[in-house]
């Protein structure tokens, strides 16, 4: 691309301060070291979890930050001793990285490798940015930060994709529909003729609904308070949907007495911590299932009352679908492309990346699902 070895000036989404607009900028991206990839964003996706970390004062510590994690690109060059991708390859980031060897990835029960757990969680590869702003240092968020027009990222965070993708629609394949999707097929393991309850209504919460559809669910129960997302979950398979504000009674007394006893599986995908107590106790009682897929603070502590356990319900976790990422996400953007689901409804907004803080607002007033960001 004749820019191989050199530092490419290009712009970015830049978050400087935490709670306030994220400002254009033009950075510099130095080329990839050892293991690493240099990618030109085609399509950047954001993620819920991006929009929740924008206000998030601990984040004053990495600032300058570029934000986002979904993405897809062209490989513009790759350092030494990569050779999963190259030069002109289309690929997508992926939301987690697959490093291959490490106890987690060695086991196929898991999917959470190692190295996102053995480094700092907003800085790149080896705690040393290959981006620089204004002369300072520039982190990227969860070591990706594809709000940007070039990013540098390791090559176990990203995989090829299959030549004729498109691009724009795939990148949210990336973290939040691999997120819900998986959540439904790999976490809950939704089994056909099944009742499924999905609290929250977002990129991911409807994810889960064609997840829950794909899987054979026989009823699949939509809970949100805006009722404007109605229309969306049922095009994408959602049976029934209702408001909590229109009972009188809690909402899992609703869903018990709807379904004889509770609801086969319930998805927990609001990231409110007091959520989580109502969907584990809108759960079968003898047999129900209840996943957290929402992103929880970590020092926020849940309140469950012991008497939800004195039963047969389960309570488990799902992180990004389960997926292990490097080997799977490719296959599912195969998936998109063999038809065996849509994407389309979900992205409801494209626009360019210097109206990054307009999409933000979408998203944050429920008037968005999912917005694309184009160069």
């Amino acid at each position: 691309m004749g820019t191989k070895g050199k530092v490419i000036k290009c712009k970015a989404a830049v978050l400087w301060k935490p709670g306030t607009p994220m400002q254009m900028e033009e950075i510099e991206v130095a080329p990839p070291k050892a293991t690493e990839v240099r990618v030109k964003i085609v399509a950047a996706g954001i993620c819920g979890t991006d929009i929740g970390s924008l206000d998030n004062k601990e984040l004053a510590q990495y600032c300058p930050i570029i934000m986002g994690h979904e993405g897809t690109g062209i490989v513009e060059s790759v350092g030494e001793g990569v050779n999963t991708v190259k030069t002109g390859d289309k690929v997508i980031i992926l939301g987690m990285p697959q490093c291959g060897k490490c106890n987690t990835c060695l086991n196929p029960k898991n999917n959470i490798c190692e190295e996102i757990r053995l480094s700092p969680t907003h800085l790149v590869s080896e705690g040393n940015n290959r981006i620089t702003c204004k002369g300072k240092m520039v982190c990227q968020y969860i070591a990706r930060g594809t709000l940007s027009e070039y990013m540098v990222i390791k090559e176990i965070s990203v995989a090829k994709v299959d030549e004729g993708v498109p691009l724009e629609k795939a990148c949210i394949i990336s973290c939040g529909f691999a997120t819900g999707f998986g959540a439904a097929i790999n976490s809950a393991k939704v089994t056909p003729g099944s009742s499924c309850a999905v609290f929250g209504l977002g990129g991911v919460g409807l994810s889960v609904i064609i997840g829950c559809k794909a899987a054979g669910a026989a009823r699949i129960i939509a809970v949100d308070v805006n009722k404007d997302k109605f229309k969306k979950a049922k095009e994408l398979g959602a049976t029934e949907c209702i408001n909590p504000l229109d009972y009188s009674k809690p909402i899992q007394d609703v869903l018990f007495d709807m379904m004889n006893g509770g609801v086969d599986f319930c998805f927990e995908v609001t990231g409110l911590p007091e959520t989580v107590a109502t969907a584990l106790a809108s759960c079968h009682r003898d047999h129900g299932v209840c996943v957290i897929v929402g992103a929880i603070a970590s020092w926020v502590q849940l309140n469950i009352s012991s008497e939800l356990f004195f039963s047969g319900r389960t309570l488990k976790s799902s992180v990004l679908g389960g997926w292990k990422t490097k080997d799977d996400i490719p296959k599912l953007v195969s998936d998109y492309m063999a038809k065996k689901f849509n994407l389309d409804p979900l992205i409801t907004h494209t626009l360019t990346l210097d109206k990054v803080n307009e999409a933000v607002q979408l998203m944050k007033t429920g008037q968005c699902i999912r917005c694309v960001l184009l160069p």
